[in-house]
């Protein structure tokens, strides 16, 4: 493993820095998340959910070496897991018009990932970068439920 792809992977890992922070790292790291929703918010759907996979897919082998770097399973200063995970939570909602579903995106993101309903809290037990990914993918997909339903209750009520 060469040098340039450790600092390169723990720099990413710990989304530049913000996985450094002495409260809340998850959630200050998840900010990254934020801005990824920004990004993707004009794609379709689809391109949505193919650019998640691909972040996902990608943050396995940069939270596996930021691991073993660190010589600790999902240290804190891990943050890539969460701010890939954030913008799962949207895809197929215009939520641009309706800014507040961000933020309630955000909270659901946020609490769904410290809860880690089942299967998510098992995930964590798989080893390596996959086991860091996985818990926070399975509870951003309940997120992904969460907000559908919000959003389809927002239409109904005509709060959207």
């Amino acid at each position: 493993m060469s040098a340039l792809w450790k600092k390169a992977a723990v720099a990413l890992a710990m989304g530049f820095g913000l996985g450094l922070s002495p409260v809340a790292s998850g959630t200050v790291g998840s900010l990254i998340g934020v801005g990824l929703c920004f990004a993707l918010a004009p794609l379709s759907w689809v391109w949505q959910s193919v650019c998640v996979a691909a972040m996902i897919l990608a943050a396995i082998p940069v939270c596996d070496t930021a691991e073993k770097v660190f010589g600790k399973k999902d240290d804190g200063r891990v943050v890539a897991d969460e701010y890939v995970t954030v913008p799962l939570c949207l895809i197929g909602i215009p939520w641009t018009s309706h800014l507040w579903l961000m933020c309630v995106a955000f909270l659901v993101h946020r609490a769904l990932d410290i809860w880690k309903p089942a299967p998510a809290r098992q995930m964590q037990n798989i080893p390596g970068g996959l086991g860091i990914v996985l818990d926070d993918v399975v509870s951003s997909l309940y997120g992904l439920g969460v907000m559908h339903a919000i959003w389809w209750a927002a239409q109904r009520y005509g709060l959207a």
